[in-house]
């Protein structure tokens, strides 16, 4: 089967490899879509944490099962996603009903090979049914858990301002589900074309563009002098972490979405006196999935205007550095296998 690795920095090449055979617990899939995330373009670049070379790409996924062990209620030929964050279940993350941060966890197409590939075994209790959605909604569940299990551990409520800091696929899947909770969102970036897209198509009524002056005074004005009392920051941009300490209300939290190598500096004494909480968000649980599919089976999100580009496994690795560029305004790329 052909595979598509990331052997070095900058660096996509397709290789052969035999197809994967079926193991104990585990299900074969036959890969039909693969969604382009942070993740993948980090580690392109040589910027992702916890990475090593060569590594095939992808877990933004659907996929056709083909062969499975230990799956029931799954059938062969159904069309799913899967949770590809593949846990120990025994660590004190796992046993506290977080497997998310599992102590000894493996993303896939980060820590084990993932889905830019013809054919994928994964483990069969990570397999999400597809209640209906299309290939490409499928692909788009994960992503957008992402953002789901930020604003669930916000613990969001109605009416509060919240500011997303960064409005790529991850941060927009914040807003749309800090909209659902009914508060009030705030997008911040730098990307005046993203920003657009918050305004016309998510319906975000507050936008800043991070480039422009007085900030702080922008966010006053609009939260009637209180500033967000939640602010998410989706960049993985080191700057944008350490000055968006600044935009916190007395008692606010402060979430980290985005992921970068770097130390995080702040004033302390600015972040006592306004006894604020600093968490972060890593991966997403299944009920964040559940979250997701239920909400764009409601219509209340709708997966198809996120992706901007599509392109096929074959011509993948040629497009790939294109995806990066700001001028592409590449909100989701999409590799179909069809």
């Amino acid at each position: 089967m052909k595979t598509l690795s990331c052997t070095t920095p900058g660096t996509l090449d397709y290789i052969g490899r035999k197809q994967p055979d079926l193991k104990k617990d585990h299900t074969i899939l036959k890969i039909k879509r693969v969604g382009i995330c942070g993740t993948d373009l980090h580690a392109f670049e040589g910027k992702q944490p916890f990475f090593e070379y060569p590594r095939v790409l992808g877990h933004e996924l659907a996929g056709e099962i083909v062969e499975m062990d230990n799956a029931p209620g799954f059938e062969l030929g159904e069309t799913v996603t899967i949770i590809p964050y593949f846990s120990c279940g025994n660590c004190i993350s796992c046993r506290n009903g977080k497997p998310n941060c599992c102590v000894r966890i493996k993303v896939c197409g980060v820590h084990t090979d993932g889905g830019m590939a013809e054919y994928l075994s994964v483990p069969s209790n990570s397999l999400v049914h597809s209640q209906g959605l299309s290939l490409d909604e499928l692909a788009l569940v994960e992503p957008l858990a992402i953002g789901a299990h930020g604003i669930s551990r916000t613990n969001l409520k109605p009416g509060e301002f919240i500011l997303v800091v960064g409005a790529g696929p991850i941060g927009l899947g914040a807003m749309e589900f800090a909209k659902i909770t009914g508060a009030n969102v705030i997008a911040l970036d730098v990307n005046e074309s993203r920003l657009q897209f918050c305004k016309t198509t998510l319906g975000i009524d507050y936008t800043i563009d991070a480039k422009s002056a007085d900030i702080s005074g922008q966010l006053a004005n609009i939260t009637n002098g209180d500033m967000p009392t939640v602010i998410i920051d989706a960049t993985g941009s080191q700057a944008a972490i350490n000055n968006s300490f600044q935009y916190m209300a007395h008692g606010a939290r402060y979430l980290l979405i985005g992921l970068q190598k770097g130390d995080i500096s702040f004033s302390h004494p600015e972040f006592h006196k306004r006894e604020g909480t600093l968490m972060s968000s890593r991966n997403a649980l299944r009920s964040d999935f559940d979250h997701v599919i239920a909400s764009m089976k409601n219509n209340l999100v709708k997966p198809s205007t996120y992706i901007t580009h599509k392109v096929s496994f074959d011509k993948a690795k040629d497009s790939f550095k294109g995806f990066l560029a700001p001028e592409n305004n590449v909100i989701k790329a999409m590799i179909s296998f069809d």
